[in-house]
């Protein structure tokens, strides 16, 4: 089955390089749109400059920091609020304006607050905790009310009913929350950096692209960006899984 899926995600990504690949012969123009081809031979032509793995590891540290943190901060309030209709209530408006507010915005207001190189830390943070928060309140709402009546009168310690019942329902928004929070994390995170012109960052990489009109290094980056993106959601849900199957066993 997983062979079978995998073979497919193979085809279909086939087929968008095939279409990338039509569209950049059709336009002809590589200011406009490059080849697939010209940005694989770069990205590999970047691979053994210092500068490069520099650039992700500046980058990754980062914004994985703000996203874990989003991560833990989000769950954590989820849960109070799930307890504590008074937090809930209190939360409310301000989880509506981070969602609102551009990431443009976030990154203006936050440079009077910290230094521009820890920037998208706080920008990642801000994207990442509204969804983590709203996915993990709407799985704990959704949790069974009959299992959890079950549960009460067969006496089952509040702990287990912690992990067997909530966790087990509340485990698939966890998921879909890191999934999402992950892709906007980067997106939001480079885009901070980029603004700024963070010192040895991607979004510094992206910005001497741009300015230089070096099309080809703007794909090569924003793949890089794509498969980083990629890596931090199947880890994290590596690690989500792990940590299940370890629980289950206590």
């Amino acid at each position: 089955m997983k062979k079978n899926k995998a073979v497919k995600n193979m085809v279909i990504a086939i087929a968008w390089i095939a279409i990338w690949q039509a569209l950049a012969m059709i336009i002809n123009e590589p200011l406009i749109l490059v080849s697939p081809f010209r940005v694989i031979v770069r990205l590999f032509s970047l691979l053994p400059n210092a500068y490069f793995y520099s650039s992700v590891l500046v980058s990754a540290l980062r914004i994985l920091c703000g996203y874990l943190l989003g991560m833990s901060i989000g769950t954590m309030l989820a849960v109070l609020s799930a307890r504590f209709n008074m937090i809930r209530d209190f939360l409310s408006p301000f989880m509506a304006a981070i969602k609102a507010v551009p990431v443009a915005s976030f990154t203006i207001l936050a440079l009077f607050l910290i230094s521009s190189k820890n920037l998208s830390v706080l920008v990642t943070f801000l994207i990442a905790l509204p969804i983590v928060y709203s996915n993990i309140l709407t799985g704990i709402d959704s949790a069974d009310k009959k299992l959890l009546e079950a549960a009460r009168l067969f006496g089952v310690t509040p702990l287990k009913k912690t992990v067997y019942v909530y966790f087990s329902q509340v485990l698939p928004y966890f998921k879909a929350a890191s999934a999402t929070a992950s892709g906007l994390s980067w997106k939001s995170g480079i885009a901070a950096e980029l603004i700024v012109i963070a010192a040895g960052s991607i979004g510094e990489r992206l910005y001497e692209a741009k300015v230089s009109f070096e099309m080809v290094d703007l794909f090569a980056w924003t793949l890089v960006l794509i498969l980083m993106s990629y890596l931090t959601e199947l880890a994290f849900r590596k690690l989500t899984d792990l940590s299940w199957r370890l629980i289950q066993k206590f």
